[in-house]
């Protein structure tokens, strides 16, 4: 079974990584925080797209009691999200410092695409926070309770 990552994280996780990518070459201090903030947020949305997004794409099947043992799939997912939470939260906390930094700087040069921008990442890290992780972690909690701890990952 191959889990998709659900549509809507993917398209907003694309939208900021390519802002991002399209302000590169933006000079001064402004420039030097974005490219900052841009190298702290790519490693980490690699992280949360290999590990945290992908058990979100059982929700759906899961809320219509469409069970498979196939979807024990997402246990190394689950599992690696769980034991590396403390690591994405400090991610979070180095982005967040980053973005006000870059917030700072957006300000001064009157770039209210820059503040927009920011407010949306921002925000971005609290859904992640307060929805999309603990979320994902409940996916794996769920499936084992109902497949058991030793489902088969391979079986249909």
């Amino acid at each position: 079974m191959r889990i998709q990552i659900p549509k809507s994280l993917r398209l907003e996780h694309d939208e900021l990584h390519d802002f991002l990518a399209t302000v590169r070459h933006e000079p001064g201090v402004l420039g030097d925080a974005l490219r900052r903030l841009a190298r702290l947020v790519e490693p980490h949305f690699r992280k949360e797209e290999a590990f945290a997004m992908p058990p979100l794409g059982l929700l759906v099947r899961l809320a219509r009691h469409e069970i498979s043992p196939a979807m024990a799939e997402v246990y190394p997912h689950t599992d690696w999200l769980k034991n590396n939470l403390p690591t994405l939260m400090a991610e979070h906390d180095a982005i967040g410092a980053a973005v006000q930094v870059m917030l700072q700087a957006a300000r001064a040069a009157d770039r209210t695409d820059y503040i927009q921008f920011a407010e949306k990442l921002v925000n971005h890290l609290r859904v992640e926070e307060e929805v999309m992780y603990p979320a994902a972690i409940l996916v794996g909690e769920y499936l084992r309770f109902l497949l058991g701890t030793n489902a088969r990952i391979d079986a249909a």
